[in-house]
C-alpha cells in the first residue's frame, strides 16, 4: 500500500517504557497500519522505519518512524541474531510518566528489578544517583550513564510522603522478555 504523508517534525522521543530517540520522525496524518512501513523520500531515499502513532494533548497526533542511520550500524546484528550485539542498557522495568516537572512511576513490570527493589506504582522519581533529571528523557541518560544490565543504579525515591534511596540492580531487558518453556 502506497499513501502520502508529510515529516511534520524531527525531535526527542521519550517513551514511559525507558525508550528513548533523540531524532525520531514524525509524519502526518496518522496511519493505524504504517508499523514497520519505510518512510520514503520524494527522491526514493529511504528515510525511517515505522513505530507507532503518537499523540497527546499537545501534540500533533501522527506517525513516529526510527531514522534509517540509527538502524544503520546495527542492522548486520539485528539481521544475524534478532539483537544488536555489545553491552546493554541497564533496564529498570517501570514505565514512567512526566507530569508538572515530576516523574511519577506509573506501572512497574511484575518480577522487574525495579519491583524486586521495592518500586511502586505512584512512586515520584526524585534523583538517579544524587542528581535530579531534568525531563524524562534527562532520567533515561542518566540511568543508561550508570553503567551496563547488571549494573546497580542508585535511585532516590519519593515513597509513601518520604524520600528513600532504593538501589536497583538492572538487568537486561531481553532476558527478562525470554518466553519459558511451557513443556
Amino acid at each position: 500500500m502506497v499513501a502520502g504523508a508529510y515529516v511534520v517534525a524531527k525531535r526527542e522521543f521519550a517513551g514511559s517504557w525507558e525508550y528513548l530517540l533523540d531524532e525520531a520522525l514524525f509524519t502526518a496524518p496518522p496511519h493505524p497500519a504504517w508499523s514497520g512501513a519505510a518512510l520514503i523520500s520524494r527522491e526514493g531515499k529511504l528515510m525511517g522505519v515505522g513505530s507507532l502513532i503518537v499523540g497527546g494533548s499537545d501534540k500533533v497526533p501522527g506517525n513516529m518512524f526510527v531514522p534509517i542511520d540509527r538502524l544503520s550500524p546495527i542492522l548486520g546484528d539485528l539481521i544475524a541474531t534478532g539483537r544488536m550485539v555489545g553491552p546493554a542498557r541497564p533496564w529498570l522495568g517501570i514505565n514512567t510518566d512526566e507530569m508538572g516537572g515530576r516523574l511519577f512511576v506509573s506501572r512497574v513490570t511484575p518480577a522487574s528489578p525495579a519491583e524486586r527493589a521495592g518500586i511502586k506504582r505512584g512512586d515520584v522519581i526524585v534523583s538517579v544517583k544524587g542528581e535530579q533529571p531534568k525531563s524524562l528523557a534527562d532520567f533515561y541518560r542518566k540511568v543508561w550513564a550508570q553503567g551496563s544490565a547488571g549494573d546497580t543504579v542508585a535511585l532516590d525515591v519519593l515513597q509513601d510522603s518520604e524520600v528513600r534511596r532504593i538501589e536497583v540492580k538492572s538487568m537486561n531487558r531481553l532476558d527478562h522478555l525470554k518466553l519459558k518453556s511451557t513443556f
